[in-house]
């Protein structure tokens, strides 16, 4: 089960209070205070696990609760503290704040880790309150509540080049092609109702992470088909690839579908607008003779100065010019984006 966002509540666990307690030695008739303090309560941490790509665990454990510390003991002794409890989830989670929204952790990096609610501070013990003139305290404080918190953990995936367009385009087609992804693939709208990830080898030891959005329709942004819940998943590729169907049976106009999307894009988030892009024109083995639509769709490519060409994915047709275009693209993206990391 694909799950990209839940509301959980963490609890992390209470402090161990301090003991009171007073030595009882032969010889020594007016033992001294020994109560230890209380143990720390274990704390809720989330750990990024590169091996998940879906938070659909938390969809069956909503609640989760570290364990509290043990209570100080006589002799001195501290209380064991309470086990954190570690969470792992997808590399691209997102930690928001349930009540304001605010962001407070994006998890983008392997084996990141993050305290989501810390543990209780223990209890001191009234051995820690003797003093000269005060020897024999009764004093001690109880341990202190863990952090509660109600928080939505939101996944974006994380992909150099995300695959967008109106349904039944051949995104899913493509990636079959390109990686070992194997989404469910048919003739009807909205085959693809989760997105997928297809690792492409581009040769020389080179590769990048491919994601397969579902598809996009007038309105996206405001919810319609599927909306907001993939647009989402557009937000962290480094390049967009905008699958264009071409052949004459869609029954669409191939320009004013690139418009279409281009405008959704822009209304979801206007970075994305301006993020590198790649035209590819799909199912050129359909056209027949008549080429006018391929050739709009290159006229437009060549206004916009943007790479632009033509495949027919089920027939694998371009398909290995179409991934030397987009390592070429990424390779360039990935240089911009270490050069701007590494200015002060």
């Amino acid at each position: 089960m694909f799950v990209d966002q839940v509301k959980v509540s963490l609890l992390a666990g209470r402090g161990g209070n301090g003991a009171v307690s007073f030595r009882r030695e032969a010889g020594v008739p007016r033992g001294g205070p020994d109560g230890g303090h209380g143990g720390r309560g274990g704390s809720v941490i989330l750990l990024t696990d590169p091996g998940l790509n879906s938070l659909s665990f938390f969809r069956f454990h909503p609640i989760n609760k570290a364990k509290s510390g043990a209570p100080g003991e006589g002799g001195n002794r501290s209380g064991k503290q309470g086990a954190d409890l570690t969470l792992r989830v997808p590399v691209g989670t997102v930690v928001k704040d349930a009540a304001s929204g605010e962001i407070l952790r994006d998890l983008i990096k392997p084996d990141e880790r993050y305290t989501a609610a810390a543990g209780g501070r223990g209890g001191r013990g009234n051995a820690s309150f003797a003093r000269a003139t005060h020897q024999a305290p009764r004093e001690h404080t109880p341990g202190q509540p863990g952090e509660e918190r109600e928080l939505i953990l939101e996944l974006k995936l994380i992909a150099d080049a995300g695959l967008i367009g109106f349904p039944n385009v051949g995104k899913s087609t493509l990636i079959t092609r390109i990686s070992a992804a194997r989404p469910v693939i048919a003739d009807y709208p909205f085959t693809t109702l989760i997105p997928y990830l297809g690792v492409v080898d581009a040769g020389r030891d080179e590769s990048f992470v491919v994601a397969d959005i579902p598809g996009l329709i007038e309105g996206a942004h405001l919810g319609q088909g599927l909306g907001i819940q993939f647009l989402k998943h557009v937000e962290r590729t480094k390049v967009l690839v905008h699958l264009i169907d071409i052949s004459p049976y869609s029954g669409r106009d191939p320009v004013r579908d690139f418009r279409v999307i281009m405008k959704e894009l822009e209304a979801f988030n206007p970075e994305l607008a301006r993020r590198p892009q790649v035209i590819v024109a799909n199912k050129i083995d359909l056209l027949g003779e008549d080429r006018s639509r391929l050739t709009a769709v290159r006229r437009l490519a060549s206004r916009r100065k943007i790479p632009f060409v033509a495949i027919s994915a089920i027939k694998s047709e371009g398909v290995m010019a179409l991934k030397s275009l987009l390592a070429e693209a990424i390779a360039g993206r990935r240089a911009e984006e270490a050069k701007a990391a590494a200015k002060p």
